[in-house]
């Protein structure tokens, strides 16, 4: 179930980073994270922290409920 929701969430991650024409790296250092780490959750392969949901989701301009919503969206 976990893995379910990394998924999605990640999808969504990389739908949002490229429908702005974000590489992974330019959010990487928006985010103040590694690009392997961006990779990763994108990938569905890490439980990403709260912290590091707010700050992707502050790198994407949207907030933290915005960024779940587009996640539910891949049910």
């Amino acid at each position: 179930m976990s893995q379910e929701i990394s998924n999605r969430f990640g999808y969504a991650v990389r739908r949002i980073r490229q429908g702005r024409h974000i590489s992974q790296e330019q959010l990487a250092d928006m985010c103040g994270l590694h690009r392997t780490y961006v990779s990763d959750v994108e990938l569905g392969k890490r439980n990403v922290s709260l912290e590091n949901i707010e700050k992707i989701a502050l790198a994407l301009d949207m907030s933290i409920a915005e960024l779940f919503t587009e996640a539910e969206k891949e049910l």
